[in-house]
């Protein structure tokens, strides 16, 4: 629309510790292939305060967990909400946005995802296994993970855990989306090694999948990053539906599916700021 020239307040963590990950780098990276079309203002979440309503769009990225300022997130959320900003990502996902409840509804409507259930009188929904998996319900990055054995586990106090079955697979890989569109997918051939990624190319059965959780979320506008494992007998399971702040693994591409992606997000930005002062009018 017209010359108009947008102006971001571009939200991340350049010091966020993440094992394996180098956010810095990559919000760096992305920022200077933004500048040639928006103005940028760069800030850490916990000072946006200020600065919220002298942009025209609010770009939330890597800004590590949320745990670690949640009542500030919230208010974030409150805020935003009430004066009318546009966020980039939307903030309406059902994914990691509310924790890991996305993985008790999934389990709830009989989707491919590992079984997570909150309460042992569901324990019919899981497989019986010498080993679960309990993972924080508002956790992040395997914060408060446990590995617990099947005897165990009647004994101990699940309040604000999810609990899995512990699953046997051959490698973990995920599929990034822009808005519904599919941008590339990554994958560790080292199960060992979460984050030495490498380019993966998807089959058609293979997008299938990843496109039942992004038609599932119904995120209007965003970055998503939907994580699964490959089972030891071919089938995916969903680990989890990153809808907030996915980390990207840009430098794990190779540089003409670097500047698509880079492409995708500029034309998705551009398409709900014009959007915007369209409903404004």
């Amino acid at each position: 629309m017209g010359t108009k020239e947008y102006s971001i307040l571009y939200l991340t963590d350049f010091y966020y510790p993440a094992k394996g990950r180098k956010y810095y780098e990559e919000d760096l990276y992305i920022i200077d292939q933004l500048r040639d079309t928006f103005k940028i203002l760069i800030c850490h979440p916990l000072h946006s305060k200020d600065f919220e309503s002298i942009v025209d769009i609010i770009v939330f990225r890597n800004t590590g967990s949320v745990i670690y300022y949640k009542d500030y997130f919230q208010k974030f959320v409150e805020r935003i909400d009430h004066m009318n900003i546009l966020v980039y990502n939307a903030l309406t996902g059902k994914g990691d946005m509310k924790g890991k409840q996305h993985l008790l509804d999934l389990t709830k409507e009989n989707y491919p995802v590992i079984p997570s259930i909150e309460d042992l009188t569901a324990m019919e929904k899981l497989p019986v296994s010498e080993t679960y998996i309990l993972k924080l319900k508002n956790g992040a990055d395997s914060i408060g993970m446990k590995q617990v054995s099947h005897q165990d586990l009647p004994n101990l106090n699940l309040k604000g855990y999810i609990v899995q079955p512990y699953v046997d697979f051959e490698y973990e890989v995920s599929f990034y989306f822009v808005d519904s569109d599919f941008q590339y997918a990554l994958y560790a051939p080292d199960k060992e090694k979460r984050w030495v990624l490498e380019q993966y190319k998807p089959s058609r059965e293979d997008l299938q999948f990843a496109t039942k959780f992004i038609e599932w979320n119904a995120l209007g506008h965003g970055i998503q990053r939907v994580d699964a494992c490959r089972l030891t007998d071919g089938k995916l399971l969903l680990v989890e539906l990153e809808d907030l702040n996915p980390y990207l693994s840009l430098d794990a591409l190779s540089p003409e599916a670097r500047q698509h992606f880079i492409s995708s997000f500029k034309a998705s930005l551009l398409r709900q700021l014009d959007l915007n002062v369209l409903n404004q009018k």
